[in-house]
């Protein structure tokens, strides 16, 4: 049996397999350029192998690392798992490696995360929303690394965006609700500072509420106002909230949320509170998660097209990396999803 070396060379991989070095490095770059049966053999070295490239020594010829970086706001939110799972498989199909960080919705640190993926050779970097330190923006443009910031859309952003209007959005949903006849409207927020997407879909809200005629302004008490509590993402934030704003006189008919699974919190809170929905209180969501139908009742939303951006993307992204072009894709769609969670207001 003929021993393993330590550190596997191409070469090595090459003399197993019985083929030259570059048919090994096409194998292994371009695989659909490889005949089957070739493949097979080469892979099958490189298994046995353990041989392992070196991508320092590509990288260096090639001025590249074929390796993407990906900083998202957090990792406890499913929000992102769709697209960034799309973004992936995309990136890889396009023959890069992805490398994920997060930020914690702060500036500071994702600056330290862009940085630090920059150090380690990221060719490109994909962001999430339009609000970051000018200080990173300074160094995107000095380093000269692409970066393309998903989850929104800005035709004049400073970085190419790919993703979709979120004032729009939530606007269109709002229009929903007030077309069944709501006019007592609250919303349970993602907090608003340092989050772009959170604020747009409030501000989003106020639009349609203005279009209406109706007060935008803060709730004094008399429910004629706009009554917004912000808080972190997840169940229990989501039904605290909406125990909130249903004490008093005169609580809301109609709850918007920023995402479902503060919807699905408000859901099972209102269970608790003894109230129906959307018989006594309508609860909205945004974002279509798979858990947006699997709630009692099943939950109205906005379908975001995760997938479809993540994929879209990644090929931008790729696009710059390798042409230095900057790509200016239009605005994605979303759609609502008008479930059994929305119906008119209760008859007083």
């Amino acid at each position: 049996m003929t021993a393993v070396p330590p550190n596997p060379t191409l070469e090595d991989v090459a003399r197993m397999a019985g083929v030259s070095t570059a048919t090994v490095s096409r194998c292994l770059n371009a695989p659909d350029k490889v005949v089957e049966r070739t493949r097979v053999r080469v892979l099958e070295a490189v298994r046995e192998l353990g041989y392992l490239p070196n991508f320092g020594a590509r990288a260096m010829v090639a001025r590249r690392t074929n390796t993407i970086g990906a900083i998202i706001p957090t990792m406890a939110n499913a929000i992102f798992a769709r697209g960034l799972q799309a973004f992936q498989e995309e990136a890889r199909r396009l023959g890069y490696q992805l490398l994920v960080a997060s930020s914690s919705y702060r500036a500071d640190l994702e600056e330290e995360q862009a940085r630090a993926l920059a150090a380690r050779g990221a060719d490109g970097l994909l962001l999430i929303g339009l609000e970051r330190a000018e200080t990173l923006t300074a160094f995107l443009a000095q380093r000269g690394l692409p970066a393309v910031v998903a989850w929104t859309y800005g035709a004049e952003a400073a970085l190419p965006t790919v993703g979709f209007d979120n004032r729009a959005a939530m606007r269109g949903l709002a229009g929903e609700v007030l077309r069944l006849g709501h006019r007592r409207v609250a919303m349970i927020s993602a907090p608003v500072a340092h989050n772009d997407r959170a604020r747009a879909r409030l501000e989003g809200l106020r639009d349609a509420l203005g279009a209406a005629g109706l007060d935008t302004g803060s709730d004094t008490g008399s429910g004629t106002g706009l009554r917004v509590i912000e808080t972190r993402y997840g169940l229990d934030e989501g039904g605290a909230a909406l125990a909130r704003l249903m004490q008093g006189e005169t609580p809301p008919t109609a709850v918007l949320c920023g995402n479902d699974v503060l919807a699905a919190g408000a859901i099972r809170q209102a269970r608790a509170l003894g109230l129906r929905v959307p018989e006594d209180v309508s609860i909205t969501g945004f974002d279509d998660l798979e858990l947006a139908t699997l709630v009692t009742p099943a939950l109205t939303t906005v379908h975001v097209p995760h997938q479809e951006m993540g994929r879209l993307a990644a090929r931008c992204l790729v696009e710059m990396v390798e042409q230095s072009a900057r790509p200016r894709p239009a605005p994605l769609a979303t759609e609502l999803r008008l479930r059994d969670s929305l119906g008119p207001p209760p008859v007083v």
